[in-house]
């Protein structure tokens, strides 16, 4: 009887044991795919994976409670620093057009491109006669900005303004690669439980968190790679135009001719002044002058009419003698 009780009780212990290892396949899958932290037996991150319940819950506990200790294995390597340097430049020079094409040929020269140029009219100062102003954008490679500030300078008379700035972003991109390392780490894992997952439900709970992952990813490569384009290469904005006089000079004859336009500038402010009246009156004239114009001649007619009339009447009437006394 003891050894029938004996034999009953280890093959209820089997069935339990069995049923229990088939109910939980994603469990062993995340096992299998921890195998580079499973010498560390003390591991949180291995234990809690371990531990994790059947189906959603399986994949909701390995991305709630993946560790950052494999995106920071990676970063204790020296990282280049990430500098974005912009300048702005402004200088005279006698010729702006062929300055220009002087600067675009500084740029190609150091590896670089012209991103944008405008050139403008403008009006000069005190009556003086228009000049043309060009402004251009170019970029350069980082590592031949200060070169090619340098070159720019010797390519106008006169440097009137200058503005280097610089931006480091290296804190934002070693947090960057960490973050993509972590997520990428994430996907791996979730691939993992896919490929063991055998309910429906688990594989719609485990693809709707692949899809946040690999959207996060994408969202940080976008970043890097701007940071990246940034750093690599410095954008250098540079406007031209001709020098203008330290000194404006006045006299009894700069005077006078001054008066004279004015003048001349007074006159025809008068003249098309007048000319908009005329033109204000016209439609007055159309609408209101030819109708009235009109009435006038009507009432004029009739009146004239009338008086012929009446004295048509006075010629045929007999005329009216009074009679003699006694």
């Amino acid at each position: 009887m003891r050894l029938t009780a004996t034999s009953l009780s280890t093959l209820a212990l089997l069935a339990l044991i069995g049923c229990g290892a088939a109910s939980r396949p994603g469990e062993r899958q995340v096992a299998s795919s921890s195998n580079a932290s499973a010498a560390a037996p003390n591991s949180p991150t291995q234990d809690q994976a371990a531990r994790a319940p059947q189906g959603g819950g399986a994949g909701q506990a390995v991305v709630q409670n993946v560790s950052l200790q494999q995106a920071d294995q990676s970063q204790n390597a020296p990282v280049e620093r990430k500098i974005i340097r912009n300048a702005e430049l402004s200088l005279e020079t006698e010729e702006p057009p062929k300055a220009m094409r002087r600067v675009a040929s500084i740029a190609e020269a150091r590896g670089g491109f012209v991103v944008t140029s405008e050139s403008r009219q403008q009006a000069g100062t005190d009556g003086g006669k228009a000049f043309e102003g060009i402004t251009l954008e170019a970029r350069v490679p980082a590592s031949q900005f200060d070169a090619t500030i340098n070159d720019i300078r010797a390519a106008g008379s006169r440097v009137t303004a200058e503005k280097i700035t610089g931006q480091d972003v290296t804190e934002e991109y070693i947090d960057l690669e960490a973050r993509l390392r972590t997520q990428k780490a994430l996907e791996a894992q979730l691939l993992d439980i896919m490929k063991g997952a055998h309910a429906v439900s688990d594989a719609i709970t485990v693809e709707r968190e692949l899809a946040n992952v690999r959207t996060e990813i994408e969202r940080l490569e976008g970043r890097r790679r701007f940071l990246e384009n940034q750093t690599s290469l410095s954008t250098i904005k540079v406007t031209l135009q001709p020098p203008s006089p330290l000194v404006s000079t006045t006299g009894f004859f700069r005077s006078v001719r001054s008066a004279f336009g004015d003048g001349i500038d007074i006159a025809a402010a008068i003249t098309l002044f007048l000319i908009r009246v005329l033109l204000a009156l016209i439609p007055l004239a159309v609408f209101i002058g030819l109708p009235f114009f009109f009435l006038v001649r009507y009432l004029a007619r009739r009146a004239r009419r009338r008086a012929a009339f009446m004295r048509e009447i006075q010629a045929q009437a007999p005329e009216v003698r009074p009679a003699p006394g006694p």
